[in-house]
């Protein structure tokens, strides 16, 4: 898969909803619930960090909940992308970007989010074919300001903004005409997973879902 391909992929999963859940699952017994609640508030692309033991267990789970698209986050080597593609893993997103990790998605026919924060950044992987990508850390790197004016010189790269993104803020990216959607963690609050409050969790997903772009 071309980084052209992957980038139209991304494309695709990024229009689904205007928020991609960011997941921290530390037990995965729990997934399969988690990711039903969040695909039935009406955001069915999930994100699962390679953070966790439980993270592949966790795609493996949510990988089988009907309607959701599940992907891995923090990918940071190729032996991690295998890992996500053998655990059924349908996309990829990545803090940042080196030529092996996106060798390893390119052979994988994984579609990556790779992650940028810099101008510099982002023209190199639009050189490479890469025209959706993710701005991360978003806020630490100047937050929506910062994005608007790297959109300004390089309008032909859109992006999915991770990092710091949650309800007081949410409104200054989606606004934004460079910006597809945005990752976020707060849909699924530690405690509420913890505590197994499914129907909180798919309020806050319809909260999210509804949000204009």
């Amino acid at each position: 898969m071309t980084p052209a391909e992957q980038s139209r992929h991304a494309a695709d999963i990024c229009a689904l909803a205007p928020v991609i859940p960011v997941l921290v699952v530390e037990d995965a017994a729990s997934a399969a619930d988690l990711a039903s609640a969040l695909v039935r508030g009406g955001l069915p692309a999930l994100e699962v960090t390679l953070r966790t033991p439980a993270a592949l267990d966790a795609i493996r789970a949510m990988a089988a909940v009907e309607g959701g698209i599940v992907g891995a986050g923090t990918l940071l080597t190729p032996a991690d992308v295998k890992a996500a593609r053998d655990a059924g893993a349908r996309f990829g997103v990545s803090p940042g970007a080196t030529e092996r990790l996106l060798d390893a998605c390119a052979e994988a026919d994984l579609p990556l989010l790779p992650g940028a924060a810099t101008a510099t950044e982002v023209m190199m992987l639009l050189e490479k074919g890469y025209t959706v990508q993710k701005f991360f850390p978003a806020e630490a790197s100047g937050g929506a300001p910062a994005l608007a004016a790297i959109g300004a010189p390089i309008p032909q790269v859109r992006f999915c903004p991770t990092g710091g993104v949650g309800p007081k803020n949410v409104a200054d990216y989606l606004r934004l005409a460079n910006v597809l959607c945005v990752g976020g963690s707060w849909v699924a609050p530690k405690a509420d997973v913890m505590a197994g409050n499914w129907a909180g969790i798919e309020a806050l997903a319809r909260a999210a879902a509804a949000l204009p772009r």
